[in-house]
């Protein structure tokens, strides 16, 4: 009988204990947060107070694939001043002259299509298009990237064929499927109009209008098309209470477990590098070679030009052909490791040799549900409100 009694004090101790555990193992799910370099555990207001500690080498380290040179590596953070070429230094007449110019139809052989017609400034400049439509309502091969923030992008376009953005105001000029003009009547058009010759007088000293003065105020413009700052840019400059617990939990994955620190890294959010991330479409009416379209490199086949993640919940949809309508889309996509299917009716063929090879960096993440949210959550802080712009009045 007395067995009895000490086991039923013994069953009702550990029943007291275990209303006492539950509650505090809850507690401490809200407030810590699973480190991914071990099984130690890093409290949530410990990495809010890391992060947004105005000191980037305070931060938790980032999990970098052996593939990235980490003596070269540069961390996210706030965008630094705009840089401009010493050969097309900034002024306020050759910007103004470029918005004109961004926003003029005449540049185009139709007279209907401007750089701004695929770079809408309330669609987060660009045009929240799959593919883009230019001369005789034509669907271009590719989705339009964003132009903001195209300061400090090394190359332009998906494929990386302009070097500057003094070299990538011509190509949608002379290209067929977009403005479809020749550069010399474009030139010729713009020179025609007298609403022009003070507006080139202020900006280069003289009236007459070619080609480069042409693309370096647009150039210029387009340096001008900068992000305010984003709630992360606030967040890592010490105003640390505007992040929840979520969206700090979310940039910790965005720099470890999920990988995304691999590609877009830097304050820009982009390494500005070539990457093969599955999306060839190899086989299919869509199929793009990307980046071996520039270089003929078979190594390059498949490779596409890291796009900038700042803004990026403004210039949906994504990927170079815009085949995903959602962020969440392209998340689970790399969360598993972005399979591309072997084209095994080709092996052994002609177009054997051109079958992709995805960059090794892209595996499963195992990411689980909540991850993926708090990862998201992050994410949509290094876009701002869309703001609009007056559009200039076209000279005469």
């Amino acid at each position: 009988m007395k067995l009895q009694e000490q086991n039923q004090e013994k069953n009702k101790k550990q029943k007291e204990l275990k209303k006492l555990i539950i509650p505090f193992l809850f507690l401490l799910s809200l407030t810590a947060y699973k480190s991914m370099e071990g099984p130690d555990y890093i409290d949530i207001q410990e990495l809010r107070k890391l992060y947004s500690s105005r000191d980037a080498s305070k931060w938790p380290a980032a999990e970098l694939h052996e593939n990235i040179d980490k003596s070269k590596f540069q961390d996210i953070g706030v965008l630094p001043a705009v840089p401009y070429p010493a050969y097309n230094p900034y002024s306020k007449e050759k910007e103004s002259l470029g918005k004109i110019l961004f926003f003029d139809p005449r540049l185009s052989r139709s007279g209907q299509i401007a750089c701004a017609s695929c770079h809408n400034p309330e669609l987060g400049w660009t045009d929240n298009l799959t593919r883009s439509f230019g001369h005789d309502r034509q669907t271009g091969k590719r989705n339009s990237m964003t132009i903001l923030n195209s300061a400090y992008a090394t190359s332009l376009f998906w494929d990386g064929r302009a070097k500057s953005l003094e070299d990538q105001a011509q190509f949608p000029v002379a290209d067929p499927l977009e403005m479809n003009e020749k550069l010399t009547i474009a030139v010729d058009k713009i020179a025609k109009i007298k609403g022009y010759n003070s507006l080139f007088t202020a900006a280069f000293g003289d009236k007459k209008v070619t080609l480069e003065r042409i693309q370096y105020a647009i150039a210029t413009f387009e340096r001008s098309i900068n992000s305010p700052k984003s709630k992360f840019d606030q967040f890592v400059s010490g105003k640390s209470e505007i992040y929840t617990d979520q969206q700090v939990k979310g940039m910790h994955l965005f720099r470890t477990k999920a990988q995304c620190i691999n590609c877009h890294n830097t304050p820009y959010f982009s390494d500005n590098q070539f990457h093969n991330d599955g999306q060839t479409l190899f086989g299919t009416k869509n199929e793009d070679f990307g980046r071996y379209n520039v270089t003929k490199d078979v190594k390059d086949i498949g490779k596409f030009r890291t796009p900038t993640l700042r803004e990026v919940a403004n210039t949906k949809p994504w990927m170079h052909h815009g085949h995903f309508p959602s962020l969440l889309d392209v998340v689970e996509l790399y969360n598993l490791g972005n399979p591309s299917p072997i084209q095994k009716k080709y092996l052994g063929t002609p177009r054997d040799s051109l079958i992709p090879k995805v960059d090794p960096m892209l595996r499963k993440l195992n990411l689980t549900k909540e991850e993926i949210s708090d990862l998201l959550a992050f994410i949509e802080t290094l876009s701002t409100p869309t703001r609009r712009i007056i559009t200039p009045e076209m000279p005469k």
